[in-house]
């Protein structure tokens, strides 16, 4: 049996932990919440162990539909053992409703649909606040290859294909959604998160947010938005 060893790294809301498998981590996803670039950070009860599940549960019905994810096994509320991957240091962004840094970077109004869906790429780094790139410099810089970045986007636009719909049924809009992606004996992987914590999710009727906006503007009730979300979907939170 795989078991938790040393800590390998602390990010702002998981840790990562050795296991006695080199192939294999354990994800501990925290109560930390945090927002512009870690710089705001509390604790919210509860919130580690929705996270966990929430993710657990995206990353099996993206499995389901033929996306590789690093997901392997639930462990508890909120530790969940993952395939360890050498990360690649950029962020895939679908956005399918304008919202956030797009709004602020056009000046283009709120919940303005975006047909089709756009594709961007940032890269992930917290000092420099994110910032985005394209292709060519992912290349140049070596960040990924050409042929590493195709299928990143492949993926990701199928992954918003999929989750689009799961969360249209449950009456939410995705509004975007960032992914991040590694490489695992070769083959890119899908990593990281998917939780309420990395997109963003509306309300289909009202516009309700029900999200990390809810923290980032402090509109309040983050924990019940999260679990909201989750009910609707049906995740097991236990």
């Amino acid at each position: 049996m795989v078991q938790k060893t040393t800590e390998l790294y602390r990010g702002k809301a998981k840790t990562v932990y050795h296991t006695t498998d080199e192939n294999l981590l354990v994800l501990h996803f925290r109560n930390d919440t945090s927002a512009f670039d870690g710089e705001r950070i509390e604790q919210l009860d509860r919130k580690g162990m929705i996270n966990n599940k929430f993710n657990f549960f995206i990353m099996q019905k993206l499995e389901q539909a033929g996306i590789p994810t690093q997901a392997e096994q639930l462990l508890s509320d909120d530790e969940v053992l993952v395939k360890k991957l050498t990360m690649i240091p950029v962020e895939c962004v679908i956005r399918n409703y304008a919202a956030g840094s797009l709004v602020r970077r056009l000046g283009v109004s709120e919940g303005q649909q975006l047909t089709p869906p756009t594709f961007e790429l940032f890269l992930k780094n917290d000092a420099l606040h994110d910032p985005m790139v394209n292709e060519s410099l992912a290349v140049s810089f070596g960040w990924a290859t050409a042929e590493q970045l195709a299928e990143m986007k492949r993926l990701t636009y199928k992954a918003n294909e999929v989750l689009s719909a799961l969360f249209d049924a449950a009456g939410m809009l995705l509004v975007d959604f960032k992914l991040e992606f590694g490489l695992f004996k070769g083959q890119i992987v899908l990593g990281d998160e998917f939780s309420p914590d990395g997109c963003r999710l509306w309300d289909k009727a009202t516009r309700k947010k029900l999200d990390k906006d809810r923290f980032r503007q402090g509109l309040g009730g983050v924990v019940e938005a999260y679990e909201e979300v989750a009910q609707r979907l049906g995740v097991n939170l236990g």
